[in-house]
This record gives C-alpha cells, structure tokens and sequence, in this order.
C-alpha cells in the first residue's frame, strides 16, 4: 500500500524535510537523484531533472514532483537543457521534435495525419516514449494539454474571468487549452448556464469537481483517460460554460472525501445532478445500494435491475459514471471475481475496496 501511495498521491511533494533534501540535491547536481524527482520552476514554467545545468532557482520557486507525468499536470513544461524526457545524454531525435511541436501548438489533439506530415511512425512515437519515461507519446501530449487546462482551475476564478474580460487571447495554451476543454466562459454570464470547476487534492492523487451552486455533476481522478470528453459531453449536453470557482457542493464534497479517506464516512450527502439515460440513473442507483466493503457483478447489477441478461449494458452504465468514488462503481467487478476496469485505474480501484473493508 505504502508504494502505491506514493505512485498515486499528492502530486506535489508538501514534506518540508523531503524538499529540502531535494533542493540540495538540485544545488548540487546529484546524479544519484535521477529519477528519484523532478522540479518545476514556477518563475518559469518548466520542470527539470536534478542536474539540469541551468542556473539554480531559488528555493521558493521551486515544486517537486516524483513523476515526469506529474509536472505535465501541474502546467509545467519540459525544459530545453537538461530535456527530463529522456535519458541522460540519450536524447532521440524523434522525441524532440515531437516535445517541439507539443509545444508549438500545446492544446492540439494528435491523429495519424500529424505524425504523418512529421515522417514519424506512429507505434514507433508510442514505444519510445513508453520506453523512455513510462507514458506513452499521446499520454504526453495530453498530460501537458490538460495541465494547461488545469492551471487555470487551480489559479482561481479571478484570474481567468480578468482575463476573459479584457479580451486576453494568446496560442500559448494558457487560454485555449481551457477553452477548448471547458468551453468558452462568456464575458456575460446572464443569459448561460454557468458550471463552477475546482482541483481538489486527495489521498489518491488530484481529482476535478464540476457543480453549479447546487449540485455536483463531475468527480474525476485528473488523469482518468477520457476525461477531456467526459468534460465536453458534459458541458454540450447542458449547453453550459464551465469556469473556474467555488460552489457549496464542490466545499461539501471537499469535506466529505476528506472524511471518507480518513475512515469516518461511508455515506456521502453531497447533493448530486446526474446526467443519463433512465436505464444509467437506475444503474447508478443501484451501485449506491451497495454497502461500503461489498461487491457486486454486472450480472447482480442486471438481475437487480429486472433484466438479467442486459449485463453488458449495466457495463457500459457502470463506466460511463462521471461521479467517482461518490457513485461507487469502483464496487463493481467482474462474475470470475477479477477486479476487472476501472477508470481511475485498477490499482486506485484496489486500494478503494481494500479501505473500505478495512473499515466495516
């Protein structure tokens, strides 16, 4: 449990006493560190390895995070010197022309014709970088869309509705990374639907909240894969502009995760707005009937339902859930007794079960 927590915790490294190791290390260039951390520079926007032969930030700007996946998410962006994207003095020429054209244009969304006009193999780009520093190239170049998108969440309504007001437009991905996940917020907010987005930090690493000022519609781990369009599904359907902000239900689902990783809640109350077709709601419905430390099949799903053969349909419900840990799919596994998917990732879904039955 201990490894997994620190694969999957908090993305920045709060420990004083560990950060302040690291920073001497990053003064002192400690190769033995390689791999151990990275440190994203907030006075410039890009993380590093810890022999980056760059002049050294002060302690103060600096972040430290056990991923390279990490830093992506937190808005960073390679740097051009030390490149922590590749091994040392192992810089492939592929790799960086492809982190020089995420870069050119952060926000795009790769398809076959890009790598294409790059005379760039596509399994090729996806083994290398798996190889390389354990994510694949179009989990890279999602990793920095989204901690564009992110950074704005995490900056803070003020910030980003100043800038939409005054007209602030820029391709350094700042704004249209938001935009084209969120959706464009409106300089007049009368006449939409307004959805309020906030990160939150959990035990098992960052989450996204999505509510208006009643109810919450949105509860991901951050690097869920397909969350971007779980996002946009959302915001199409409801017709509704999603900025950055507060809401009583997203302080209240704050509060309630909180208690629930600490073993004091097993019931959330935090009023929720599902968004479904009848035969979703009613599976959704069913996964809250299950007690905390329980599981249950798709077939008991189906056969609770009143349509025991509709199994593979009460999958397809179970993983279109947009509400995690709240709407409990994770207690859904398959008939044989296998944990089955999971989209947060099997080991969350692992620890998520184990903690809840550590708790009855």
């Amino acid at each position: 449990m201990n490894s997994f927590l620190k694969h999957v915790g908090a993305m920045m490294i709060h420990n004083e006493e560990r950060k302040a190791e690291y920073y001497k290390a990053l003064v002192e260039k400690k190769s033995d560190y390689e791999g151990i951390f990275y440190v994203g520079v907030t006075s410039t926007g890009v993380f590093c390895r810890p022999t980056c032969p760059a002049r050294k930030p002060k302690y103060e700007n600096c972040e430290f995070y056990e991923t390279a996946q990490q830093a992506l998410l937190a808005s960073f962006r390679p740097c051009q010197r030390c490149r922590p994207l590749s091994h040392p003095n192992q810089v492939s020429d592929m790799i960086r022309v492809l982190v020089e054209a995420i870069e050119q244009n952060p926000e795009k969304r790769w398809k076959g014709q890009d790598f294409r006009a790059l005379s760039i193999d596509e399994s090729t780009a996806r083994r290398q970088f798996k190889k390389r520093f354990g994510m694949t190239f179009v989990e890279y170049a999602r990793a920095r869309r989204m901690g564009l998108a992110l950074k704005s969440i995490r900056s803070g309504e003020k910030i980003i509705r100043t800038q939409l007001a005054s007209g602030y437009d820029s391709s350094s991905g700042f704004r249209d990374a938001f935009s084209r996940i969120m959706g464009a917020p409106p300089t007049r907010f009368d006449d939409s639907r307004i959805l309020k987005a906030a990160w939150l930090d959990t035990r098992l690493g960052p989450m996204i909240a999505i509510a208006d000022d009643n109810e919450l519609y949105l509860l991901e781990f951050v690097d869920r894969r397909g969350l971007e369009r779980e996002v946009e599904r959302l915001r199409k359907r409801l017709k509704a502009a999603i900025i950055p902000g507060q809401t009583l239900p997203i302080q209240s689902i704050e509060r309630e995760l909180t208690d629930y990783f600490e073993g004091t809640l097993t019931e959330f109350k935090t009023p929720l707005h599902l968004v479904g077709s009848d035969f979703q709601q009613r599976v959704w419905e069913q996964l809250r009937q299950i007690p905390p430390g329980e599981t249950r099949s798709y077939a008991d799903i189906a056969v609770a339902l009143g349509k025991p053969t509709a199994y593979r349909a009460a999958a397809q419900a179970n993983g279109a859930n947009q509400l995690a840990i709240v709407i409990p799919c994770h207690r859904v596994i398959n008939s044989d007794g296998e944990l089955g998917g999971y989209g947060g990732g099997i080991a969350r879904k692992e620890w998520l079960l184990s903690h809840e039955k550590s708790g009855k």
